[in-house]
């Protein structure tokens, strides 16, 4: 589905990822986890075009992937963004329509319906403002906001950030449930706990660098993992 090869990239004179190496299969949830500053962020920055790469290749689905922001859309990849970045003053529904300017006007009902479906509680709000949802109902409309575009690949950037321990779990359903719908997740998670119960791979990512990948299961027994992320 989507594949990095010794992907460099960076701000300004900053060199922020080096050599970075991953994959993404169909139907997969796969993790980057690592500590604050290591370039989680950067790098599904990267393959949203939003920070250009400076050597190495990106390709999804077996072909380049373009470096605009909207052809990465068009291809077929959502990024929700750290933070929500909703816009608090503008209703839910007005929210959700900013993640469908792709989408042809005739096939817009069907597609927020299928957001309300899997959000029944965005329908009862969607007349509200974003500003005043819970933490965990902006999240809801951050990740409706991203599905709507119809993504074969949805990247979430730290989905449980600021959310109350329930509701971080629930969080984690919803992430299960849209793998349900046969899209596949790339998910940067500080949680590295909840981040490898959800994940079948993961990646570790350290200054810039993979330094350890392998299956999910296989890291959250890796001595090393338990030390540094899950203070075991």
């Amino acid at each position: 589905m989507l594949e990095l090869a010794d992907v460099h990239a960076g701000y300004g004179k900053t060199t922020v990822l080096r050599g970075v190496s991953l994959a993404v299969g169909a139907g997969e949830i796969v993790t980057i986890i690592g500590s604050n500053g290591a370039g989680k962020s950067t790098i599904l920055r990267t393959v949203s075009g939003l920070v250009p790469a400076r050597r190495g290749q990106i390709r999804f689905k077996g072909k380049p992937l373009g470096a605009k922001a909207s052809a990465v859309v068009r291809a077929g990849i959502s990024q929700v963004p750290e933070g929500r970045r909703l816009f608090a003053d503008m209703t839910v529904h007005e929210n959700l329509l900013l993640g469908a300017y792709t989408c042809a006007k005739a096939e817009l009902p069907a597609r927020l319906a299928q957001v309300y479906d899997v959000f029944p509680k965005l329908r009862e709000r969607s007349t509200q403002a974003a500003g005043s949802l819970s933490g965990g109902e902006q999240q809801m409309v951050a990740i409706g906001r991203g599905l709507i575009a119809r993504p074969s690949l949805l990247m979430l950037d730290e989905p449980s950030m600021g959310l109350a321990p329930k509701m971080v779990m629930q969080v984690a359903e919803i992430i299960k449930s849209i793998r349900e719908l046969g899209i596949s997740i790339l998910l940067v998670e500080q949680n590295a706990r909840i981040a490898l119960e959800l994940a079948d791979r993961a990646f570790v990512l350290q200054t810039g660098t993979i330094v350890k990948e392998g299956p999910a299961a296989a890291l959250r027994d890796d001595p090393f993992i338990r030390r540094a992320y899950l203070g075991l």
